[in-house]
């Protein structure tokens, strides 16, 4: 199924995974879109590469990408792309392997094909629905850890330099990690047990890593524990939880509370 949308989804991965190895410790342009938010020449190429190799097969289907400005017509499409062609724009700026190209094709509001790609690690995650989740040829699946005090959880420098993680202290394991994407990748491979974010995120921050934990046996939900449906006129949501099942359920009671 989709075999054909899988592959091209690859390729556009790897491509992109090119282009930002060889601008990686190297001069490049650097501005800002917003507040502490950093967009380099990596990541405007990256995304042309994966936009032009992705529609040149599927001219028909909907973009919906952060290096792209919005257009309203990808609402009225079954099939649309969701991409950031950098997940962890500023530790790539700051020469730390922890990033990726993260491509989703989501049918329906749902993602059915998933690829992440760190091109400085070589690791390259690939899923399709029903079909399971797998780290360069070798299927995952999530971790069996049960109780959070056990648990390792995994959290953005940013959150932890404001703070936000410190009331947590002492109830799990907190190891520091990369974009929302490396994130969700580890906890796919079962590296780590779950994550959350109380800061708003927006599609293509998680579209793939969804599809990833899914097929690896994993649950992802806002705080509420509602699942998530893609390519919505606002592509932004307020939070995110996402582990194993049993972590996941801990959590979303955690931070309930």
């Amino acid at each position: 199924m989709l075999e054909k949308e899988y592959a091209v989804a690859i390729e556009a991965a790897k491509k992109a995974g090119q282009v930002i190895a060889g601008y990686f410790g190297r001069q490049y342009t650097v501005t800002q879109k917003g507040q502490d938010q950093p967009v380099t020449d990596a990541d405007r190429e990256a995304n042309r590469v994966i936009h032009e190799t992705i529609l040149s097969e599927f001219p028909d289907d909907g973009w919906l990408s952060e290096e792209t400005k919005d257009d309203a017509i990808r609402l009225k499409k079954k099939r649309v792309w969701i991409v950031d062609p950098l997940d962890g724009t500023k530790e790539f700026i700051a020469k730390i392997q922890e990033f990726a190209v993260s491509i989703a094709l989501v049918i329906e509001g749902a993602p059915v094909v998933g690829v992440l790609n760190n091109p400085m690690t070589g690791e390259l995650y690939t899923g399709r629905r029903g079909e399971g989740a797998y780290l360069n040829r070798r299927r995952l699946r999530v971790s069996s850890t049960k109780e959070l005090a056990g648990a390792v959880l995994l959290a953005s420098r940013s959150e932890i330099g404001r703070g936000e993680w410190h009331k947590y202290t002492g109830k799990f394991m907190i190891r520091v990690s990369g974009g929302m994407a490396c994130k969700m990748a580890l906890v796919a491979g079962g590296e780590a047990d779950g994550s959350f974010s109380l800061q708003p995120k927006n599609e293509w921050d998680f579209a793939a890593g969804v599809l990833l934990i899914e097929e690896a046996g994993g649950i992802v939900t806002d705080v509420a524990g509602q699942p998530f449906a893609f390519n919505k006129q606002n592509p932004r949501s307020p939070n995110i939880v996402h582990g194993n099942p049993f972590i996941h359920k801990k959590l979303i009671e955690l931070l309930r509370k």
